[in-house]
């Protein structure tokens, strides 16, 4: 079994949070997979940022604020 750092992108409304996780891979069919630990910080960042609790979304990773800067 191996594991791989990977950067997964959460988005929900006007915001992105930037979350590092680990990739497990190994020879079966459900490879790679992410751990449950990481799982459960994927749910919690997005819960976080449903409720607009940035404070708490940033425990896991970066946040940015999505805005329109051109239209047609």
């Amino acid at each position: 079994m191996r594991r791989r750092k990977k950067t997964k992108y959460v988005h929900e409304g006007r915001y992105v949070a930037e979350v590092d996780v680990d990739l497990i891979e190994n020879e079966g069919a459900w490879s790679p997979f992410l751990s449950i630990d990481d799982a459960y910080k994927l749910d919690d960042v997005r819960d976080a940022l449903r409720r607009g609790d940035l404070v708490s979304a940033s425990q896991y990773g970066r946040i940015f604020e999505l805005r329109l800067v051109a239209q047609q």
